[in-house]
């Protein structure tokens, strides 16, 4: 892996890494994590591909503590593809991390060759968040103002539930955390803020889509639905599949 030091669209200092060269992949996490968490989605892709993987603003080594937009971390992308020589890119995100490939394909339709969507938490803001979405994130915003008080071992409560191994490597991340940055990431989610106004739009994306659908509370099956139905080519992937990198190889086109 490669470390990758450039700017924001305001001038802040972001990280990724890349690893590996061909027709470029983006990937991005989810909240509360850093570029390590989206490693296991791209295994072995490196072989054909660049990988690219950004720590997202205000996550990971990308600190910072000022307010969150989709449309920031949107143009965020566009400059990493930038300062990369990259004209188009794959780009894919986990969970909450979902929402910045759709943003920046909607924003910088011209950038993005294919989008790769797992377990998307977000129908739009005319949708809204479920009770149960709410909920996790005000506890997630909890967490982090607590965090900001007395460290980051404040936040190891939100990963109890993980499965053994998952959890050890998800807290060995977190203690890297910085509070601030943290906070400003939940306060985007605890903010209600949506990707995009109305699921009509994302009959915009006309290139592929690849989504693997989500089945539990934060990522509800019924938005996953929503992405199926108008997307106009989405090709949908079970929820319980389990060899995400061979799926998202099979379904990117074969290396020139």
């Amino acid at each position: 892996m490669r470390d990758i030091h450039f700017k924001g669209v305001d001038g802040t200092p972001l990280f990724a890494v890349e690893d590996g060269a061909g027709p470029a992949v983006v990937m991005l996490h989810g909240a509360m994590a850093d570029h390590r968490a989206s490693l296991p989605l791209v295994a072995g892709l490196s072989s054909a591909r660049r990988i690219v993987l950004p720590d997202l603003r205000a996550s990971g080594r990308s600190k910072s503590a000022g307010p969150l937009s989709f449309d920031l971390l949107a143009d965020d992308l566009a400059r990493l593809l930038d300062y990369l020589a990259i004209d188009r890119a794959a780009v894919g995100g986990v969970s909450s991390g979902c929402g910045i490939p759709v943003r920046f394909a909607l924003r910088h339709p011209s950038r993005a060759s294919a989008l790769v969507i797992v377990r998307p938490i977000s129908a739009g803001a005319r949708h809204g968040y479920t009770p149960a979405q709410r909920a996790i994130f005000a506890k997630m915003d909890a967490a982090a103002e607590e965090a900001l008080r007395s460290g980051v071992a404040a936040l190891f409560p939100l990963y109890a539930d993980l499965p053994p191994g998952v959890r050890e490597r998800a807290l060995a991340m977190v203690e890297s955390f910085d509070p601030a940055s943290v906070r400003a990431t939940t306060h985007l989610l605890a903010s209600g803020a949506h990707p995009f106004e109305s699921e009509t739009e994302l009959g915009r994306l006309s290139l592929p889509v690849l989504l693997f659908r989500g089945a539990d509370p934060l990522h509800p099956a019924e938005v996953s639905d929503v992405y199926a139905v108008r997307i106009p080519h989405a090709s949908v992937v079970a929820a319980n599949t389990a060899d995400v990198p061979g799926a998202i190889a099979a379904f990117l086109p074969a290396p020139a």
